[in-house]
């Protein structure tokens, strides 16, 4: 549930958690996934598909976006630039960035982005990486390179690395990432989302394993 608090801003679920007020109605669960699963594809995959413009850094037109979904998606002919906002207020794991009157997604994407701008000033000394136990081997020999992103994804945290591998594999192993070594040897480390850290490649002498 998506709602909007008069005094706090938008929020998800049935009351504001800071003052517990009922809020504002902006969407129901089912039109928030829907929202969020067509913002996922066209901001990461295939802008051109839906017909709106993305430009180097991944930025593309809220109003056009928008124009594009009532166009599209005759059940989403309500929808307004302030529910997409929201949704980006919202997201829990930050996927998303608005400046101005563009959006972007920050990471996930399929297609080559410069996405120099992201912050790369705060990122800590270890990073983590889930993997399976059929690939541990050769990863900590040859080191990590993207496969069906164009940037390979790190995780904040142990726990938030365990937690994207168990989406692919029941038992996963978890590397660590010497980020602080790796940052001083020259190689770009940025922050894409509340957890999510990117980069083009890492090299095996980075990595070790966490457990």
């Amino acid at each position: 549930m998506l709602r909007e608090c008069q005094s706090h801003g938008y929020f998800r679920g049935e009351t504001c958690p800071d003052c517990g007020q009922e809020g504002r109605f902006l969407m129901n669960e089912h039109e928030l996934n829907r929202v969020g699963r067509i913002m996922a594809g066209v901001l990461r995959h295939f802008p051109e598909k839906f017909g709106v413009e993305m430009d180097p850094q991944g930025w593309v037109d809220i109003d056009a976006f928008i124009g594009q979904l009532r166009t599209q998606k005759d059940r989403l002919h309500w929808i307004k630039p302030y529910h997409l906002v929201a949704i980006v207020a919202t997201d829990p794991k930050g996927r998303y960035q608005i400046e101005g009157d563009k959006v972007r997604a920050t990471y996930g994407h399929s297609m080559k982005l410069d996405l120099k701008d992201l912050p790369g000033d705060d990122v800590p000394d270890d990073l983590y990486y889930p993997v399976t136990e059929e690939e541990v081997e050769l990863i900590l020999e040859r080191g990590l390179a993207p496969t069906d992103r164009q940037k390979v994804h790190l995780s904040r945290t142990y726990e938030n690395a365990l937690a994207a591998g168990l989406r692919r594999a029941e038992n996963p192993i978890i590397l660590k990432v010497d980020s602080y070594q790796a940052r001083m040897d020259g190689h770009l480390i940025q922050q894409a989302g509340k957890t999510v850290y990117i980069t083009d490649e890492v090299p095996a002498k980075y990595l070790s394993r966490a457990d």
